[in-house]
């Protein structure tokens, strides 16, 4: 990246503003970073964990696959799934507040009595499988904010700052140079003068 910059104090004091608000931004987006990849990695342990879960009910379901053929389907449904904004690191993430479910009325006396147990294990297995697909949505915005910050992190660290250190070093010695010629010029004049009081 070529930082456009003119040979002159103005553009020096400008270019030392912008490079000290890097130089003081690097450390707070390195911890962003940081924090950022700390977070991603426990949304994805948890909604890891959640999918594993969720497996190990329906495998710890498999003994009533008879029953399921008795169960009514569309009994109940998820109606609703409220959630809650957290903010981490700065990024907005969905977090579950809670799942609303509507239940068809049935009979009792009807029914067998595991149905109420049915509509308790659907609402498990259904809430599981909603808080995995939440945390695996919050690691996927969390990771791509992520990947922003290191991007401006390694845009600060490898292009800008470098940069901005580089125009303020041209910039220096080509003051000190206009200066030493300014002095030379200087002592040539003062010295044809000198010569022409003399003679």
């Amino acid at each position: 990246m070529a930082i456009k910059f003119q040979f002159n104090k103005t553009s020096l004091n400008d270019l030392n503003k912008q490079l000290k608000i890097r130089v003081n931004a690097l450390p707070t987006l390195k911890n962003k970073e940081s924090a950022l990849r700390l977070e991603v990695k426990r949304a994805k342990d948890r909604s890891d964990e959640l999918a594993e879960k969720l497996k190990s009910a329906l495998d710890s379901y498999d003994y009533l696959a008879g029953l399921w053929n008795e169960f009514e389907p569309g009994l109940i449904k998820v109606l609703d799934v409220e959630l809650e904004i957290i903010k981490i690191a700065g990024i907005r993430t969905p977090s579950l507040k809670q799942v609303i479910y509507e239940v068809k009325p049935f009979n009792l006396f009807v029914k067998p009595l595991w149905y109420n147990d049915g509509i308790n294990i659907l609402k498990n297995l259904a809430q599981l499988g909603i808080e995995s697909e939440i945390y695996l949505e919050k690691m996927r915005l969390l990771d791509h904010a992520r990947k922003k910050t290191t991007q401006k992190v390694n845009l600060y660290e490898k292009v800008q700052i470098p940069g901005y250190q580089e125009a303020i070093l041209k910039i220096k010695r080509f003051m000190e140079d206009e200066e030493n010629l300014s002095k030379a010029s200087q002592k040539i004049v003062k010295k044809r003068k000198q010569e022409e009081d003399s003679v």
